[in-house]
């Protein structure tokens, strides 16, 4: 019963996210690797939920393992120069045999229909043609691509039509010239481009890795442009999670709203990253989609259920609602999603020109991500425009924190006179204050 009720919620919290993507358009790169994984079923059965949804899907099918694979057999040997696989007139048929068999894979999995399945009744209609438009890369410095391209234009009118009319695009790997020659392309780079032409919502790469991970080895669940190039200058990602997330900063800074790295081997992965707000992958974003703001009177709720277990435990005092509802353009807020995750206060004394700092709390789900630090700055921002010069706290658990970030223990007669009057002797609390 447990199960059936943790289902029931779940589905009930996923509503804002089903209304907020219905009518939107994503582009989903669906690398060769991912048709080997046992998950592959999987994620059929949710691109076929997504299309149901009213989500419109732009598919871009990779093949990397399956050209490896013939032209193994065929004894030819795969030359790679700046991430493009060099291709030479007489592996050409090979490379275009491997996509079409990816293709053809792709289509008939999303053609199934049988009963007593997420695909019952699903009646998907995929459609695919020459919609990329791709021209040769030449010869670069010395080195001849041959049949190597890059992508010259989407045919997006084309593409717009077929998804007005409830079709699901597939665009594979190649692009077909005006010349009537086809090219070898980055499945990354259709992606890309198709993303951007079609003005997607989003752009969504499965990979083999669950995201982009910090060097404590901890998923980040969001990254913003300046520290996913971070990451990337550093070098440390293997070269297809490198590839994958140099494609999703491509789109983003292309003014393609969110980009998501999910990964094909985690069954559900892609219905938890767009359908809960802990995800299953990384996200790329220009802007943080938590919002730093003044709290109003409708975030009560979610503060009071935020500070009670701080309460409970003594590391704040406890406030009531009422009090809460007086003071709260005392507040600042981060929200998630139209959740409350993390708030903190500031009560200005003005003739001292100080300011207490305090309430400052983080979900503990959501901690770990430098939010704590973004009240902080957003509270110091607040006391300044107050013409505040100092900030002060009490505190009796989180010390150190505050140390770390240059504030320094102060005493009893350092504060306020009004706040000296009410210091709790009771609670012993710790003071400190950083000048601003």
């Amino acid at each position: 019963m447990s199960d059936e009720l943790n289902y029931v919620d779940w589905f009930r919290h996923s509503s804002p996210y089903i209304n907020a993507h219905r009518g939107k358009t994503f582009v989903i790169l669906i690398p060769g690797e991912a048709l080997e994984s046992p998950h592959f079923s999987g994620i059929i059965h949710d691109l076929t939920l997504l299309d149901s949804l009213g989500i419109r899907l732009v598919l871009v099918q990779g093949a990397r393992p399956q050209i490896d694979k013939i032209l193994s057999t065929r004894q030819h040997n795969s030359v790679f120069e700046e991430g493009y696989r060099i291709t030479p007139q007489d592996q050409l048929m090979d490379i275009i045999q491997a996509s079409a068999a990816v293709r053809v894979q792709l289509e008939a999995q999303l053609s199934m229909g049988l009963s007593n399945t997420p695909m019952a009744g699903a009646s998907l209609k995929v459609c695919s043609g020459n919609y990329v438009i791709a021209r040769p890369l030449g010869v670069v410095n010395g080195i001849d691509y041959g049949h190597s391209g890059e992508v010259r234009r989407i045919d997006s009118e084309a593409i717009f039509r077929l998804l007005e009319d409830d079709n699901m695009v597939l665009l594979p790997h190649l692009g077909f010239s005006p010349t009537g020659e086809v090219f070898n392309l980055k499945g990354e780079e259709v992606a890309i481009q198709a993303a951007i032409q079609l003005k997607a919502d989003k752009l969504i790469i499965l990979t083999e890795e669950e995201g982009i991970f910090d060097n404590q080895d901890k998923l980040h669940s969001e990254l913003l442009i300046h520290d996913a190039q971070t990451i990337l200058s550093s070098k440390r990602l293997n070269s297809i999670t490198q590839a994958a997330l140099e494609a999703c900063v491509a789109a983003v800074r292309q003014h393609v709203p969110r980009a998501h790295i999910i990964s094909f081997n985690e069954n559900g992965g892609l219905l938890r990253e767009l359908f809960t707000r802990e995800g299953a992958g990384t996200m790329i974003d220009e802007d943080s989609y938590e919002q730093l703001r003044p709290a109003h009177i409708d975030d009560v709720g979610g503060m009071m259920a935020l500070l009670a277990p701080l309460e409970e435990k003594g590391v704040l005092v406890r406030r009531s609602r009422e009090l809460l509802e007086n003071e709260i353009d005392r507040f600042i807020v981060i929200e998630r999603d139209g959740a409350i995750v993390a708030c903190a206060a500031i009560y200005p004394f003005e003739q001292e020109n100080a300011g207490e700092l305090a309430c400052l709390a983080v979900s503990p789900d959501y901690r770990g991500a430098n939010r704590g630090d973004r009240l902080l700055k957003g509270i110091e921002q607040a006391a300044k425009s107050l013409n505040l010069t100092r900030v002060f706290l009490l505190t009796t658990r989180t010390a150190h924190w505050f140390i770390e970030r240059g504030f320094s223990e102060t005493s009893l007669a350092s504060l306020p006179a009004k706040k000296q009057a009410l210091y709790n002797y009771q609670r012993n609390s710790k003071i400190f204050a950083k000048s601003l």
